[in-house]
Parts: structure tokens; C-alpha cells; sequence
């Protein structure tokens, strides 16, 4: 069996691995790089591309087969970006096979044993299946298969009502599918109340099924359809099945225990810096067990850059962390929602709001759903809640004004085109100094006064 001595041992291909091995080998340290799937994770292959090309091809009148294609041409045309073939080029040395650690320092891929300075485990995860009788014995897809269905589904029935869960409803409601959406508790349940319920009545309007409180008890194929019972004794039948319930971290057979890393049971457990109970391993992504999402993982490959690469300290917060579901409209979220910051902080927040109907852009476009909602702590932005046209776009301001510790003021003293959606950040910053500049009797006085002493 061949040694490979390295700097940084890299395990998983995603968007956390690829952005570590880029950046630490691209400053000078060697570099191994292990993925046992697709070069590019889930992000690429099954997740975030061809779920977005999906929806895009809907929503352009695509039929089905050209919408496939069109998933297929999005994902090849990413693709070289995050292979082997570029990776090697850049210096790193590329493993295609399971890694599973065998000390505190080393771990077995194929035929080769890496003994590693410092190890980042990126190896994101998969979707979850729960433990429903008789799920395992009918042909249920997840996002891993559904973008390879050669046939339109007649009749999908959905598992989840969650973003992932949602967005693929609303992609096959586009393409000519009839849609049932079944989640066992609230849809959307970890956003914004209004704001979701503004997606989820836009989603019934255009005749997509979502039922809530509809826990599934018990899946079965019967007369050549599937049946789903809820635990209410409701029996829903479909076509096809999505299974779409949340992500499950891929932690199994690693050698884990061998290497000294703690885990909760369900994901790899690590501090602030994103160190594991091995000071030599790091973890990020989906395999903590924290927010699930592509853009986290890149931001957190950013974090442990500076430890495993320039021995400088680094911590990964996550109050500045924005995320969207690709709904139409859009749902985009950063930092404590209104009922999360009431919580937190009682009555000290000033909620501002600013609605597309006031929006001129809006108007002009013929798109006026949704609104903005920031939730403000002593002049400054603690969250933002964004519901229509673009709100993964147009979160981005509060995303940076959160991040940086912004004050409203540097919100409402920008300069935007007009007309814009933009604008309604603006709008809602405003709308905090609104009242003490105009509502405030103090300020007329004095304002008064001035207009006498001016010749």
C-alpha cells in the first residue's frame, strides 16, 4: 500500500472540500483531495443546479424532455469548473475512493494511506428516509433520482413540505404534473409565518395540493398507483413519490472513533472554529448538522483556510447566514425572524416593513406580492424577512449590513436606480426614521424656528 505524506487532507468534493483545496493548495500547501462520488457533491449533481434549472425551465415553457436537457446542459456547463482534471491542475492530489481513518493522523482510500498535518472532513450528506412501513417496498424518489425520470409523472405525491419539497412541486406543477404536497406538520414551518403563508397561497392558487398536519404512516403500491396514509386515516394516491424530509449527514463507516471525533449520533460534532474533538480535524457543512445549505459550506471552507493553512485564529458565525426558497414568489430569510428576535429581545425591536405594492417597479412590472419585514435592535438590523419576485437577490443588502454590524442609516442613505425592487430596502430603513423626523413635535419647532431666523 502507497504512503502519501501531505499538509492538508481534504475529504469530500463539495462546495466546503472544493473551496478548502483550492485555497490551500493555490497559497502553497500540498494537498489531497478524496471524493468517493461526483466531483462537485450534491450541489451540483442532485441539489442546488439542476433543482434551480428545473424550476427556470418551467417557468419558461419548457416540455419535459427539453427541460431535462436543459438540467443536464446546466450541470455539464459547471461541471469543469469543480472536476478532477482542474483540481489536479491546480496541484492537488486527487483520491476517487471512501476514506475511513485509521489513527489520529491517518486514514485508507483505495490502496493508499494518507498521513495528513491537518484533515477537513467535507463530506455533506444525503437525504434522509423515514422509517415509514412499506416506504421500502415501493419505487420512492428523492432529489438524488428525480432529475433522471425519463417520463413526466402523471400525478406526483410529496413527502415534505419543506423548500426542497415545495420547489420540486412547484417544478413539475410547471411541467404539467398534477402536485400533492404532504408534511406532517407546518409547511415552511421554520420560516416567517406570514411570509410563508403568502408562498403557500400562491402555490394552492395555481392548484399544487399542500396539506398539513398530514404525518405519513404507511406507504403501499396498490393497482398500479401509490398509496400514502396519513395519520389522520386520509389515503393519497399518486404516480410517483418524492420523499423529501430533511438531510441526514454522511458520517458512517469514516473510521470516526478510530481518529478520536465525537459525534452527537447524527453529525460530527465541532467548537466555533470548527474543530472536531481531534485538535489535527476539522468538519464542515452538512456533516455538523448545522445550516444545510452550499453557500454555508463554501463560507465555512473560507473559516478553516486560516487555521489549517496560515495557523491564524478564525471562528464561523452564522447570524449573517441568508437562504431562499426558490418558490415564485421567492422566500428569502437572513438573520432572526420576528418571532425569533421577540423572543430573544421582548419589546426592544422595531419592526419596519415595506410592501411591493408601494414599489414602483413592482407596479410597472405587474408584480406587486410580497413585502419586506427587518427586524431592527437599537438602529441596527438584527434580521430580514424578504417574500416575492428576486428575494434571494434583494436580501443580499441585509445580508452585508448584518454581517458588518451596519446601521440603518447606511441602509437609507443609499442611492439606488430608479425604478427598482432594490428600492425597497431603502423604503424600509426609512421607514425607522420616518416618525422622528416627521412625527415629532420637537423637530417642528425647531424647524420653525429656523424658517424664521432664514432672511
Amino acid at each position: 500500500m502507497s504512503v502519501i505524506k501531505t499538509d492538508i487532507c481534504v475529504i469530500g468534493a463539495g462546495s466546503g472540500g472544493l473551496s478548502v483545496a483550492s485555497g490551500a493548495v493555490q497559497m502553497g500547501a500540498k494537498v489531497v483531495l478524496i471524493e468517493k462520488g461526483e466531483m462537485g457533491g450534491d450541489c451540483l449533481n442532485t441539489g442546488c443546479v439542476p433543482s434551480k434549472a428545473l424550476l427556470h425551465a418551467g417557468q419558461s415553457g419548457m416540455d419535459w424532455g427539453a427541460a431535462h436537457a436543459h438540467v443536464k446542459s446546466a450541470i455539464a456547463t459547471i461541471e469543469p469548473h469543480d472536476s478532477q482534471e482542474r483540481f489536479e491542475g491546480l496541484g492537488c492530489t486527487v483520491i476517487r475512493d471512501h476514506a475511513r481513518f485509521t489513527g489520529s493522523r491517518d486514514l485508507v482510500a483505495g490502496g493508499t494511506t494518507v498521513r495528513a498535518k491537518r484533515f477537513v472532513i467535507a463530506t455533506g450528506s444525503r437525504p434522509f428516509v423515514p422509517d415509514v412501513p412499506g416506504l421500502a417496498d415501493v419505487a420512492y424518489l428523492t432529489n438524488e433520482t428525480i432529475f433522471d425520470l425519463a417520463e413526466k409523472p402523471d400525478h406526483l405525491l410529496v413527502i415534505g413540505g419543506g423548500p426542497i419539497g415545495l420547489e420540486m412541486a412547484l417544478a413539475h406543477h410547471l411541467l404539467g404534473c398534477k402536485v400533492t404536497v404532504l408534511e406532517g406538520a407546518k409547511a415552511l414551518g421554520k420560516d416567517d409565518p406570514e411570509a410563508a403563508a403568502l408562498v403557500l397561497e400562491d402555490l394552492r392558487g395555481r392548484g399544487i395540493e399542500i396539506v398539513e398536519d398530514a404525518q405519513a404512516v404507511r406507504v403501499r403500491k396498490t393497482e398500479g398507483v401509490i398509496e400514502v396514509t396519513t395519520k389522520n386515516g386520509a389515503n393519497f394516491t399518486g404516480s410517483h413519490l418524492l420523499v423529501a424530509v430533511g438531510r441526514k449527514a454522511n458520517i458512517d463507516d469514516m473510521g470516526l472513533d478510530a481518529a478520536g471525533v465525537e459525534t452527537d449520533g447524527r453529525a460530527i460534532t465541532v467548537n466555533s472554529r470548527l474543530r472536531t474533538s481531534n485538535r489535527r480535524i476539522y468538519a464542515l457543512g452538512d456533516v455538523t448538522g448545522g445550516l444545510q445549505f452550499t453557500h454555508v459550506a463554501g463560507y465555512q471552507g473560507g473559516v478553516v483556510i486560516r487555521p489549517t493553512v496560515l495557523r491564524l485564529p478564525a471562528k464561523a458565525r452564522t447570524d449573517h447566514i441568508p437562504w431562499c426558497t426558490y418558490t415564485d414568489p421567492e422566500l428569502a430569510q437572513v438573520g432572526l425572524t420576528e418571532d425569533q428576535a421577540r423572543t430573544v429581545h421582548g419589546g426592544q425591536i422595531d419592526v419596519l416593513r415595506a410592501d411591493f405594492s408601494g414599489n414602483d417597479r413592482a407596479i410597472a412590472s405587474g408584480d406587486t406580492r410580497g413585502f419586506l419585514k427587518v427586524i431592527a435592535l437599537k438602529g441596527r438590523p438584527i434580521g430580514a424577512t424578504l417574500v416575492g419576485a428576486d428575494a434571494g437577490e434583494l436580501i443580499a443588502p441585509w445580508s452585508l449590513a448584518i454581517s458588518k454590524g451596519l446601521k440603518l442609516s447606511d441602509i437609507s442613505g443609499m442611492v439606488l436606480p430608479y425604478p427598482t425592487r432594490g428600492e425597497i430596502s431603502k423604503r424600509a430603513a426609512g421607514n425607522f426614521f420616518a416618525p422622528k423626523l416627521f412625527e415629532n413635535n420637537n423637530v417642528k419647532r425647531v424647524v420653525r424656528l429656523v424658517q424664521r431666523l432664514i432672511p
